[in-house]
């Protein structure tokens, strides 16, 4: 039954292992039906994008399917786990989720469809590849100096550069999500962007690009924000735009905060620049109330910076960046 199993599995991966088994393909990203992304081992310019006809929207849920049978996984996106994981032969991970919290575009109506399958491994895999050698330093890879330049522009704009992570702070109608839009044509046009939205808001101009919708008063699934955290680390983001802070979202989004991850733009409702710290501290212990609120904001204020927007009337302004 199991040889039978994986036949068919085989067969109906024919379509992808084109993408994926290549030795100097690292990973596949499928952001929506028609095409893939291919992460190359080693490449200045590390994903490129091929149109993929064959690879329709209903071919890939059929896989999707498929997968979760073979491996015994639950994959019901309308009323259940909308997410399968699993290890192809050849030791291929496979990360995909389809249903409504999918939305590349306003053609997802019914939701869409996102996969990624991460190759066997590199064809170099000595300490080499790492940087690590007898007798030499450990390279420093993208180094923060948390230097803070007195110019509020530069300091934005150092923060931008180096992949800091921003909160932007503001009252209703302060234009929170605008100025997001406006700093996401900043961003490098080849960087993979995953945006976390309760409703589709955020325009991103990379093509390489995932948008997962947790909805506040419509979902119906079993996807939450644990299980989004899951997947969106195993979907390789160089960029993670997190929605609006609320109770709900704010101990996920620091834990997504702490993956290592470059890039990570939020926003959230608050009066000044420390009172969005303390407004993210005081989220975060509404449903993890073991953390201590001081460390909390103490720690806040070495990761974080914070851009605060004020209106007055017609005049919207930035007041503070830290």
């Amino acid at each position: 039954m199991q040889l039978m199993s994986n036949v068919v599995l085989e067969s109906l991966l024919h379509p992808l292992a084109e993408f994926y088994k290549p030795s100097f393909v690292e990973e596949i990203a499928i952001n929506h039906a028609g095409q893939v992304w291919l992460r190359l081992h080693g490449a200045r310019v590390p994903w490129v994008a091929y149109d993929a006809p064959a690879l329709s929207k209903q071919y890939l849920i059929d896989l999707i399917h498929t997968v979760a049978n073979i491996y015994d996984r639950p994959f019901n996106p309308q009323h259940g786990i909308p997410v399968v994981y699993a290890t192809l032969p050849g030791n291929h991970r496979f990360t995909a989720i389809a249903g409504p919290n999918v939305q590349y575009d306003e053609h997802d109506i019914t939701g869409g469809v996102a996969l990624n399958i991460r190759g066997g491994g590199a064809a170099d895999t000595s300490f080499e590849k790492y940087h690590l050698q007898h007798g030499k330093e450990l390279l420093r890879v993208k180094p923060r100096e948390n230097i803070r330049p007195d110019d509020p522009y530069d300091r934005l704009m150092s923060a931008i550069n180096d992949g800091s992570p921003i909160l932007i702070s503001g009252a209703t109608a302060t234009g929170k999500t605008t100025f997001l839009n406006h700093m996401l044509t900043l961003i490098n046009t080849n960087s993979r962007v995953i945006t976390v939205e309760d409703a589709r808001e955020i325009r991103v101009p990379q093509k390489n690009r995932v948008h997962f919708v947790l909805s506040r008063t419509e979902q119906s699934n079993d996807f939450n924000y644990a299980r989004l955290l899951d997947l969106v680390v195993r979907m390789t983001p160089d960029v993670i735009i997190g929605g609006e802070i609320s109770t709900d979202n704010a101990a996920v989004l620091w834990e997504m905060l702490g993956t290592g991850h470059d890039h990570f733009y939020t926003t959230i409702h608050a009066e000044s620049a420390e009172a969005a710290y303390a407004a993210f501290a005081d989220r975060i212990l509404h449903t993890q109330p073991a953390y201590n609120r001081t460390d909390l904001i103490t720690e806040m204020h070495k990761k974080i910076r914070v851009v605060q927007l004020s209106r007055d009337g017609a005049l919207r302004a930035v007041t503070e960046v830290l």
